[in-house]
C-alpha cells in the first residue's frame, strides 16, 4: 500500500505483539540450512500495512526475516506508493540497500549508487500532464488538498497535509501544480472515506491516468498504464531474473497490479490478512496481518 503517510500525533493505537507474533520473530532468527539449494527470488515488499504499522513501527520479526531471506540468497526490495523522501528511512530500518527501489506507485525506479551511504539515482521516471485531471478533481472536490511530485523528486502541495512527510516540499497555489509534467498527483480530502473515493473515480471517469485509493482514504494518480508492476518489470529485466522467480507481498489496492504481474509469470503473490477482500482475492495466498508479523511468516519459510 502507498504513501509517505505518518500517523496522527496522539491518536494512534499502538498494537503490542501477540504471543504468535513473538513466536514468528523468534523463528525468523533461526539459521537456515546452507546445504539446501534454493532458486534466487526477487522478493518485493510494500511498506504501509505490510512492513510497518500505522504508528510507523515495524511488523514483528520482519528485520530478522529479511536477513534470513538474504542469507538464503534472495534479493529483497521495496515497491511503494511513497516518494523516495518517505522510503529511504524504511530501507535503513529494514537494514537493506537493494539494487533497485520502486517508488511513487511505479512512476519512479531508483538505482543504487552507494550501498553504505544508501545513495540512489532516479533510473527511470514516468510523467504526465496533470492539468486536466487537477481541474476535474477540483470541480468535484473543491475543499481537497493536493500534492504533485515532479520528475526530479521535488514535491509541491496546496495546503499542509497533516501526518504526511513534506520534507523538501514547497507550498504553492493550486494553479502552479500543473505548470510542469508530474510523476503523480495525491488528493487528500478529510471528509471523503475510502469508498467515497472509489465511487468518485467511477463516477467522473478519470481518463489517461492510472489511480489507486489509499488505505486511510486518499487518491493517488499516476501516468496511464503505470503501476508497481511496470516498475518491477524494469527491475526484473535489469537484474536478469527468471519471471517465475518473484514473490510480492502487499495489502492495498495499489498492490493488485503487482500481484497480477507476479502470478501471470508463474510467481507468488501474497496479501496481508487485514487488506480489503478484493485485494486478498487478487493474490494467490494470504498471510497473517501486519500486526501479527505476516511478512516474517512468509519469509521464514523460504
Amino acid at each position: 500500500m502507498s504513501t509517505e503517510h505518518l500517523p496522527p500525533t496522539g491518536s494512534v493505537k499502538v498494537v503490542k505483539p501477540s504471543k504468535a507474533a513473538k513466536l514468528v520473530e523468534q523463528v525468523a532468527r533461526d539459521t537456515e540450512d546452507p546445504q539446501v539449494p534454493t532458486e534466487k527470488l526477487l522478493i518485493v515488499l510494500d511498506i504501509d500495512g505490510t512492513v510497518i504499522l500505522q504508528d510507523e513501527s515495524l511488523s514483528p520479526g520482519v528485520v530478522e526475516a529479511v536477513e534470513h531471506a538474504h542469507r538464503a540468497g534472495h534479493e529483497v526490495m521495496i515497491a511503494t506508493g511513497r516518494s523516495w523522501e518517505g522510503t529511504r528511512d524504511i530501507l535503513e530500518r529494514l537494514r537493506i540497500a537493494p539494487e533497485f527501489v520502486v517508488c511513487s506507485n511505479g512512476a519512479v525506479v531508483l538505482r543504487r549508487l552507494d550501498a553504505e551511504a544508501l545513495s540512489y539515482e532516479r533510473f527511470h521516471v514516468e510523467t504526465f500532464d496533470p492539468t486536466e485531471v487537477l481541474l476535474l478533481l477540483r470541480e468535484h472536490l473543491p475543499d481537497a488538498r493536493y500534492l504533485v511530485e515532479l520528475p526530479d523528486g521535488h514535491r509541491l502541495y496546496t495546503e499542509y497535509l497533516e501526518d504526511w512527510n513534506l520534507a523538501h516540499a514547497d507550498k504553492v497555489a493550486f494553479d502552479d501544480l500543473g505548470a510542469h509534467p508530474v510523476c503523480r498527483i495525491v488528493v487528500v480530502a478529510p471528509d471523503q472515506g475510502e469508498q467515497d473515493f472509489v465511487d468518485l473515480v467511477s463516477r467522473i471517469g478519470l481518463q489517461e491516468v492510472s489511480y489507486a485509493v489509499g488505505w486511510t482514504a486518499w487518491l493517488d494518480i499516476a501516468p496511464q498504464g503505470v503501476d508497481k508492476s511496470t516498475g518491477l518489470e524494469i527491475v526484473r529485466t535489469e537484474l536478469g531474473l527468471n519471471p517465475a522467480h518473484v514473490l510480492v507481498i502487499g495489502d492495498g489496492r495499489n498492490d493488485v497490479g503487482m500481484f497480477r504481474w507476479a502470478l501471470e509469470r508463474g510467481g507468488r503473490a501474497v496479501a496481508m490478512e487485514q487488506g480489503p477482500q478484493e485485494v486478498r482475492d487478487a493474490a494467490g495466498e494470504t498471510t497473517s496481518s501486519v500486526e501479527a508479523g505476516g511478512v516474517a511468516e512468509v519469509l521464514r519459510k523460504l
